[in-house]
């Protein structure tokens, strides 16, 4: 039994580390269920290591060191998450309106529930645009996702952004992570931050308030994500997140609203 549960904490740690779990709550939900697999410091420190931008993650496996009952931990955490993530959903659908169009970047669980609840709940039409997302592409699961909920999607390459930027009336991105000076998302964000703000289009961070930490550190992946070249003279680079200055949104959308 306890070797079925090593592989199986194993195989979501994997998952986690290779981004086939994507977004900063699944990341965090995926964590905790490993945890309760192998409840001890020295697996705590393997799965923080998998993806060390997240401190939604981090936050979720301190309180379970710290619990005489993780079990019982996991379950109010996860049920906090889960109304603070529908709260935000429904604060950042009052910025949408009808025949809007809307921008997007990466993939953002608290984003596309935003999006989802404008059209189901609050019966709007718009059309969001997104990018690919290189190298791993994850706008394609953006525009899948939407597409699965009846909203038209307009996909571009990431260097047709500012094309796509100035067509839109609102740009949504989510946050992995929140400081008191900068949010944290999917490399890129930054850039098209300052470009929304040259355009002036309203801007907006989204994300539970549990991601917020006073220091964080900016994961780095594998360069063979973007090209395995076996060149000495030829340096591949990936990082995968920056960070946006606050100053430079038009606000902050979490359960405690914008």
């Amino acid at each position: 039994m306890k070797k079925k549960s090593q592989s199986r904490f194993n195989n979501i740690l994997s998952d986690i580390k290779s981004v086939k779990i994507q977004g900063a709550e699944n990341v965090a939900k995926a964590g905790i269920k490993a945890f309760l697999l192998n409840q001890d410091k020295k697996s705590a420190k393997k799965i923080l290591a998998t993806r060390p931008t997240e401190p939604l993650l981090q936050n979720a496996i301190t309180k379970l060191l710290k619990s005489l009952n993780p079990e019982k931990t996991a379950k109010i955490f996860l049920s906090d998450l889960k109304k603070s993530h529908e709260t935000t959903a429904r604060k950042g659908a009052m910025l949408i309106k009808n025949d809007m169009n809307i921008y997007t970047h990466c993939h953002s669980s608290t984003v596309m529930d935003i999006l989802k609840y404008a059209k189901k709940k609050q019966k709007k039409h718009f059309v969001v645009y997104t990018t690919e997302v290189e190298p791993l592409l994850q706008g394609h699961k953006t525009a899948r996702d939407l597409a699965k909920s009846k909203i038209k999607v307009i996909m571009a390459p990431d260097l047709a952004a500012e094309q796509s930027l100035k067509k839109c009336d609102l740009f949504l991105f989510g946050a992995d992570a929140f400081t008191k000076s900068t949010a944290v998302n999917k490399i890129g964000t930054s850039t098209l931050v300052r470009l929304a703000k040259l355009h002036r289009i309203p801007r907006y961070s989204c994300g539970v308030s549990l991601k917020f930490t006073n220091k964080v550190k900016i994961e780095k992946r594998s360069a063979k994500e973007v090209w395995n070249v076996k060149n000495k003279k030829i340096k591949v680079v990936n990082p995968a997140f920056d960070k946006t200055k606050i100053k430079d949104l038009s606000g902050i959308i979490s359960e405690f609203g914008i």
